[in-house]
Formats: C-alpha cells, sequence, structure tokens
C-alpha cells in the first residue's frame, strides 16, 4: 500500500442511468472497470464550455423569420396572388436564413 501511485480517493454517486451509460462505455471500450474508464475521462478528455446565447438568439430570429413568411403563405392563399413586395420580403428572409446558417456553422468550427 505504501508505493501505491494513486493516492488520492473519492466517492461518485450516479443515478440508474449514469450508471448504465458508464457500464456499457466499459462493455463498449472492453474495460476492466468502473475505476479505469473514469481515470482515462479524466486523462484523455477535454471539457468545453459552450455558450449557447448565440444559438438561442439564433433560433429565435429563425423562429420570427418563419412566422413572416407564414404570414405572407397566408396571404397569398387568401387573395389568390402573391405581390412583388411579398416575393422580395420572401428573398430578404431567405437571404436572412443564409446568414445565420452561415454564421452557425462557422461559430461550430
Amino acid at each position: 500500500m505504501e508505493n501505491r501511485e494513486r493516492t488520492h480517493r473519492f466517492t461518485l454517486r450516479l443515478s440508474e442511468d449514469e450508471n448504465r451509460i458508464l457500464e456499457a462505455k466499459m462493455k463498449l471500450n472492453n474495460d476492466p472497470s468502473k475505476s479505469y474508464v473514469l481515470r482515462k475521462l479524466i486523462v484523455e478528455s477535454d471539457l468545453y464550455e459552450i455558450d449557447y446565447r448565440e444559438f438561442r438568439d439564433i433560433a429565435t430570429q429563425l423562429a420570427k423569420i418563419g412566422n413572416n413568411i407564414n404570414q405572407i403563405a397566408k396571404r397569398a392563399n387568401e387573395t389568390r396572388s402573391i405581390y412583388q413586395t411579398d416575393i422580395d420580403e420572401l428573398k430578404k428572409e431567405f437571404k436572412e436564413i443564409c446568414r445565420l446558417q452561415e454564421s452557425m456553422q462557422s461559430k461550430l468550427q
């Protein structure tokens, strides 16, 4: 015991689901013990902090754009015609969707 490399011990409580996931990862990787899997995760895994505020803002903007498009479609169905201003608005909304998509992709990389 005196020559042990690992001298720090801690207790970890898991829910049934968390324990099931840990055991599945053990089996998947043919790892011998939960301690081994946890040490491996500590040493080899990176943690990332993700700020989801921008994604929520983008989702809100996309919902507003979708609402605008639905209003235009409703008006077109009611009047059985679509005006150039409606087409221009749809083009503008589509360009905004493309811009938001590019923004999201650049943040994910």
